[in-house]
């Protein structure tokens, strides 16, 4: 028989100690993404163990869960645990590491005292290349609007949100776990409803209620979760790169085969996908081969606007790389962009203009030359800014 009130009172208290504001009786499945990585954690660090392996443990983290999680990682140390700790935010391994093994390609490549070790020494050592080729910027002629949101509002979530995405123009949309970036980019693809406000795509107003209005407009939108929302493990990347344009591929009713492995190996090729096998499944490649299917599957449909939301997420700096290259080669295409990540630095390096939420409503809209660690903060965190 399980006593149920004490394991809800450890449950409590190990949620307690990691900082989480978790109800130890809520459904796992009705929990952000963030909340879920916690509650994994609390599960590994209730069962006392002598070695933890943390793979990508803040990659869905705010600042101060992360900072909750080394708490504990201290904890663990001075109670004789072993810590194996992967991360691809190289800053925060070089903080809490003892030493750092570095990896390419399955091989080892070194392994050295992280005192004295840069991020761009390891960056080195992990792709051969400099942190300035990990977010290239490309130079774009800007065009004429093609995107515009006007008055957006969403009653408890966010209100009166106005943004602007020009041709060939990558727009960042910067703000704390919480701000309603997600929130609004599911809006304007038609996930989730809007109480009031317009949007006009080449200055057409659009009715947009479901995300099959948004595809057939030219709006294409790469989610937060790929693994959730993103792609079908369970099928083979040719079936993902083409489940949205399946009308393109098909006639009455019937999928042409050699049409649809041609479109498909085209786009796995294009957005370096690696190998390019398009019969195998996506569950059996890496995290930075997944999110390369996810956006193959939605260029496949030639989107005139393009969002996407933390693209680099969980990946490694050479897929990271790569994807920031296909970003730079949709800009020049044309092709409008709004990129959320929480990762500054990324936000910085290749947006032209950057908007910044605050608890629902837009603080800030700041141009490349005026966007700084020290700008975006001020307007994320709710503070004025100095004139």
């Amino acid at each position: 028989m399980v006593n149920r009130r004490a394991l809800n009172r450890t449950a409590a208290r190990v949620l307690q100690e990691l900082g989480a504001r978790i109800d130890p009786q809520d459904l796992v499945g009705r929990l952000s993404v963030s909340q879920q990585q916690l509650v994994e954690i609390a599960k590994v660090y209730a069962s006392q163990p002598r070695i933890v392996v943390f793979d990508e443990p803040t990659s869905s983290l705010s600042e101060h869960e992360a900072q909750a999680l080394f708490r504990v990682i201290e904890r663990m140390r001075a109670n004789d645990i072993a810590i194996i700790y992967i991360s691809h935010r190289l800053r925060e391994v070089l903080d809490i590491s003892d030493r750092v093994t570095v990896l390419r390609d399955g091989r080892m490549i070194d392994c050295r005292p992280a005192q004295g070790l840069t991020p761009q020494e390891m960056i080195r050592l992990m792709v051969g290349r400099d942190l300035d080729d990990v977010f290239p910027k490309r130079e774009v002629t800007i065009g004429n609007p093609v995107l515009e949101v006007s008055g957006l509002s969403r009653v408890g979530v966010f209100e009166d949100i106005s943004l602007t995405a020009k041709s060939g123009e990558i727009v960042g949309l910067a703000g704390l776990v919480g701000a309603g970036r997600t929130e609004v980019a599911r809006a304007i693809f038609g996930l989730d409803r809007h109480d009031a406000g317009s949007i006009r795509l080449n200055g057409q107003e659009l009715t947009i209620r479901r995300p099959k209005s948004a595809v057939r407009a030219g709006i294409a939108y790469v989610p937060e979760d790929r693994k959730r929302d993103g792609v079908a493990l369970s099928l083979s990347v040719k079936d993902n790169i083409t489940l949205s344009v399946l009308r393109r591929v098909s006639k009455l009713g019937w999928i042409r085969r050699g049409q649809e492995r041609v479109l498909a190996q085209q786009k796995a090729e294009e957005l370096y996908v690696s190998p390019p096998a398009i019969d195998r499944k996506v569950a059996t490649f890496s995290g930075g081969n997944q999110q390369k299917v996810v956006l193959a599957k939605w260029l496949a449909t030639e989107p005139k606007v393009l969002i996407l939301d933390e693209p680099t997420r969980g990946v490694d700096v050479g897929a990271k790389a790569d994807i920031h290259t296909i970003i730079g080669e949709l800009a020049e295409r044309g092709v409008a962009i709004i990129m959320i990540s929480s990762e500054l630095p990324e936000i910085l390096a290749v947006s032209d203009r950057v908007y910044v939420l605050h608890e629902g409503r837009m603080t800030a809209e700041l141009e490349r030359s005026d966007a700084t660690e020290e700008s975006v903060m001020s307007a994320a965190t709710g503070e004025v800014m100095a004139a």
